[in-house]
């Protein structure tokens, strides 16, 4: 039975196209735009869940959303012999760990930054601009900066560990901390000066797998030029 990916292009959905070329799984997907004045979804993705937010999966009966709950589905029921650790393992525990943490502590911070950068970028009367930005640029020196530059060492000393975040062999774990990672190289400084993670995102994107998912996702913003 063939797997369907309601996609949203520039979105966590890349990831579980990803997967599923990792996984060698049948998959269809069904594409939707986002707005190109909001940047939001489409209202008709409301049809598919009511939160109107991809990726949604469809494996046969079952309907499934949040990204980190599908690829933590997905490797568990189809890759689990390549893409999970033996479970009770330590690095089954830190692939339990980076699945959690790409969604709960890695992305808070890049979401306000892309917020916060919005609104100094909005358009306001001229006499609100220069309070607004003065506000924006606060809040980015005393806590979004910071909070981004302490996740990203943290993450770097990770790395310097081993070359997968779960260990020595690359897995679902990796797939699962790719766009938090790819976010913050596009917008939150992450550049060569962090050479394990940029290492890290070099490899990743050179993976065959993750090649083929970005002819059949379309365009990423995120994804370097092979």
């Amino acid at each position: 039975m063939t797997i369907v990916v309601h996609h949203l292009d520039n979105s966590r959905s890349q990831r579980v196209l990803w997967l599923l070329e990792e996984l060698g799984l049948p998959y269809e997907i069904l594409a939707y735009r986002r707005d190109p004045r909001t940047m939001l979804a489409p209202d008709t993705l409301r049809r598919v869940h009511p939160l109107g937010k991809a990726p949604v999966v469809v494996d046969g009966e079952r309907v499934l959303a949040e990204s980190g709950a599908i690829v933590e589905y997905l490797a568990e029921r189809y890759g689990a012999a390549t893409l999970v650790p033996a479970r009770d393992s330590s690095a089954w525990l830190r692939y339990r760990y980076w699945l959690h943490y790409a969604e709960g502590s890695a992305m808070p911070p890049l979401l306000l930054k892309l917020v916060f950068d919005r609104i100094g970028r909005a358009k306001m009367p001229f006499f609100a601009r220069p309070i607004a930005r003065g506000i924006v640029a606060r809040v980015r020196r005393s806590f979004i900066d910071p909070q981004l530059a302490l996740h990203l060492d943290y993450l770097e000393g990770e790395l310097a560990k081993a070359p997968w975040f779960a260990g020595d062999a690359f897995g679902a774990a990796d797939i699962q901390m790719s766009f938090p990672l790819e976010a913050a190289a596009e917008r939150a400084g992450l550049d060569a000066t962090r050479p394990h993670l940029w290492q890290w995102l070099e490899r990743i994107q050179a993976r065959p797998a993750y090649r083929r998912a970005l002819e059949r996702g379309g365009p990423y913003a995120y994804a370097r030029p092979a």
